[in-house]
């Protein structure tokens, strides 16, 4: 297929620059086979059967954005890929001229130097003070990365809405939002309709944002991320499946981690490690019976990956109703309950 498939017209003033008042305010698109049905996310407990499971990813978006200054006294911005040590992350560094291997500057007075490049990325090491961990530092010094499509810096309110209500293990650089929606209130109806959760961990990377390059999507390679699905949750899901209950991804993060873990052997099994899974129309869902997503870019990545499970001109045709209907989209957006659809009208 190529990347003008994946295209659609949106309106700018579609693209959610905030947060709603409450997390469940979003309405909730249904998408099943060729049916489309507008919902809210309230519904979603009663959508929902005792013994399905929830699969959460419990990522924390750390401060990843970082702002520095070489001796020269030119200006800098880092946005931190991942950490890689006790002093070192890989990012991407944003300045006049390209700093090169050596290379030094300071973040808020702490010294940092260049210790090689990873393709577009760079490694950095800091000189760190005994006192400070590198985690420290970097909630000190750095800004939460909001995404490049909100056209704002971020504010107070971000530092809790940009973070899932469960989040709790740090290094992501952007949110698993398909999990923005949830609250107490959510979770309390879940529990009574006896819906299951468990949870897995994506560090959501910087390439989330990076654009599809290739007319032929065949020839992009996504950028790697780390994940971890322990035994525990391979355990949860594998249950469900004996019980002929349903096992539905809240995001597309969780998607790509739960595929990840079974693409070797077709089950799924624990995983810790990265995963650089590309899904498309074609792709084969081992574990998933269902995904909660957000609306996403047109000729993106996830785009192509929702197509991949409702099926290309299902998924398309659902995205030109949203904009008819002006659900809002991207991060702070509205919900997209997929269901696959059945196996003699799958377009995709």
């Amino acid at each position: 297929m190529q990347l003008s498939d994946f295209h659609f017209d949106l309106p700018p003033a579609l693209i959610a620059q905030e947060p709603l008042p409450m997390r469940s305010a979003s309405k909730m698109l249904v998408l099943e086979g060729p049916q489309i049905r507008d919902r809210h996310i309230t519904d979603l407990p009663f959508m929902l059967h005792e013994g399905d499971l929830l699969v959460f990813n419990n990522t924390r978006v750390i401060a990843a954005r970082m702002f520095g200054q070489k001796p020269s006294g030119g200006k800098l911005e880092l946005l931190i890929e991942r950490v890689t040590g006790e002093c070192e992350v890989l990012t991407k560094i944003r300045a006049s001229k390209a700093l090169k291997p050596g290379g030094q500057f300071e973040v808020a007075g702490v010294g940092a130097t260049v210790i090689g490049r990873q393709e577009d990325l760079f490694r950095v090491e800091f000189a760190l003070p005994p006192s400070e961990t590198l985690d420290d530092f970097i909630e000190r010094c750095g800004q939460l990365p909001l995404p490049p499509y909100i056209d704002r810096p971020p504010g107070a309110a971000d530092a809790e809405r940009y973070q899932t209500i469960y989040a709790d293990k740090p290094g992501a650089v952007a949110a698993p939002t398909a999990g923005l929606h949830f609250d107490d209130a959510i979770f309390a109806n879940l529990k009574k309709q006896g819906v299951e959760h468990t949870f897995i961990t994506l560090h959501v990377g910087a390439g989330t944002f990076m654009p599809v390059r290739e007319n032929d999507i065949a020839k992009h390679v996504m950028h790697p991320e780390r994940v971890s699905v322990s035994q525990e949750a391979v355990d949860k899901i594998l249950q469900t499946k004996q019980r002929g209950r349903r096992v539905v991804a809240v995001g597309t993060t969780c998607v790509r981690s739960l595929e990840a873990a079974a693409a070797i052997t077709g089950t799924i099994q624990a995983f810790n490690g990265e995963t650089d899974l590309f899904l498309t129309p074609g792709s084969k869902f081992n574990v998933i019976d269902g995904m909660l997503t957000n609306f996403h870019l047109p000729e993106s990545t996830l785009l192509m990956l929702v197509s991949a499970f409702g099926g290309y001109e299902n998924t398309m045709r659902a995205y030109e109703h949203a904009v008819l209907q002006q659900y809002r989209f991207f991060s702070y957006g509205d919900a997209m309950l997929v269901w696959p659809p059945p196996k003699q009208t799958e377009d995709a």
